[in-house]
């Protein structure tokens, strides 16, 4: 048996192609994440993977709209999504496959 604390993965990340990881893999990607009410992430898509958030607790809005704990978002190859932490937020994510460098920021002047 192996334990490990998920504060000493980065930014929540625990399985994947990255460093530190506990099962390194291209398969897929496996987080917890901890946001504090008030964080917003860039909007931003991906070409390959499939992205699964599982709201824990607390409230987020997502592309408008606003999910709580029990929610799970289902974000599709090319779908853009954003994130905005409404309250202190605990989220699982999961990304199928794990590509590395499919993460795609949409700026202002490009939509997808």
């Amino acid at each position: 048996m192996k334990i490990v604390n998920l504060n000493d993965m980065v930014n929540g990340w625990f399985i994947g192609n990255f460093e530190p990881s506990l099962y390194k893999t291209n398969d897929l990607e496996a987080a917890v994440k901890s946001y504090e009410a008030g964080f917003v992430a860039e909007a931003h898509y991906h070409k390959i993977a499939t992205e699964f958030t599982v709201i824990i607790s607390g409230q987020v809005r997502i592309n408008g709209e606003v999910y709580g704990p029990g929610a799970i978002i289902v974000m599709e190859p090319g779908d853009v999504t954003d994130f905005e932490a409404l309250t202190d937020v605990v989220n699982a994510v999961i990304k199928v496959p794990g590509p590395n460098d499919d993460k795609y920021i949409v700026s202002e002047e490009k939509t997808c």
